[in-house]
């Protein structure tokens, strides 16, 4: 055998033992992908992305996708003659909108579950609106009335830990109900988040369109790989934080204040970007730390 096959055969066999640990620590553990943005554009990305939760699922794992899909229900809205609508980077969702909306996020979920299933895994889509899963009240933006957008307000997680139980791999699109039964569309960071603290996750990941937290956001070598959250939240006071991070660390916080053992940051943009992640020792994103994790990768 010559040198080069045997040297690139010894580096596979390298990365199946450093991601050894890691299965075992997290094997049969949940954990939470919140899947959007420009990964879920690119039919290779979203092929790569169903790869790593597919292979989570293989090694032990229990994941949960939470999926999105905002770019898409812009497209139909303009589509249907509607011009989409923002009201402080929260869409207003008229009676319209949210029957598009629905319909969107459905035809999403499905073909998640397509793609899933053809790689041998039975998987199972859902929305909030399923055994009562995401119950909701009507949100309100600086005090403007934006339609049918709700604020989450209780999860009831046992569809989803029946269908963990049954080995089924659940996929979620963030549609709830109010007390009325109204439908409303909900956040996709909100939902995962709050279903990660109703499941008390060992692990929440965000798939963005950004290379994770940086501690300067305008020298990109300043990108941090592991941020314990007493950090993370000096970060915010100093105002190092802002646009569109700034409400998703909060969310970070709030779901690792309250169960969620550790959530990842990452740049959904690059392939297979969930395995390089959680299997490797330095990771490719921002992993925040609660007050008694440890931390897996010290610079030398």
């Amino acid at each position: 055998m010559e040198d080069d096959t045997m040297k690139h055969i010894l580096e596979k066999a390298e990365v199946l033992i450093e991601a050894l640990p890691y299965i075992q620590r997290f094997n049969r553990k949940i954990i939470v992908v919140k899947y959007g943005g420009s990964a879920m554009l690119d039919e290779n990305l979203k092929r790569q992305v169903i790869e790593d939760v597919t292979l989570l699922k293989l090694v032990g794992f229990k994941p949960i996708i939470v999926h999105g899909g905002g770019k898409d229900i812009s497209k139909w809205v303009e589509k249907s003659g509607m011009e989409p609508e923002f009201i402080n980077g929260l869409r207003k969702t008229d009676a319209a909108t949210m029957e598009i909306a629905e319909m969107v996020l459905n035809r999403v979920n499905k073909s998640l579950v397509q793609k899933v299933q053809v790689l041998g895994v039975n998987a199972v889509g859902i929305s909030g609106k399923d055994g009562g899963l995401l119950k909701v009240e009507k949100k309100y933006s600086d005090g403007k009335d934006i339609g049918y957008v709700g604020e989450i307000t209780e999860v009831n997680p046992k569809v989803l830990y029946d269908l963990l139980e049954k080995d089924f791999l659940p996929i979620v699109c963030p549609i709830g109900m109010d007390d009325k039964f109204d439908t409303y569309n909900i956040n996709a960071d909100d939902a995962a988040c709050a279903i990660a603290r109703a499941m008390k996750a060992e692990k929440l990941a965000f798939l963005t369109d950004i290379e994770g937290v940086y501690k300067d956001p305008s020298d990109k070598a300043s990108l941090i790989s592991e941020l314990p959250i007493a950090e993370a939240k000096k970060l915010i006071a100093g105002g190092n934080i802002g646009g569109g991070m700034l409400p998703k660390l909060n969310n970070c916080i709030d779901a690792m204040e309250n169960g969620v053992s550790r959530v990842h940051i990452l740049d959904g943009r690059i392939p297979h970007c969930l395995l390089l992640e959680i299997f490797t020792n330095k990771g490719i994103g921002t992993a925040i730390l609660g007050e008694k994790e440890e931390r897996y990768y010290h610079e030398s």
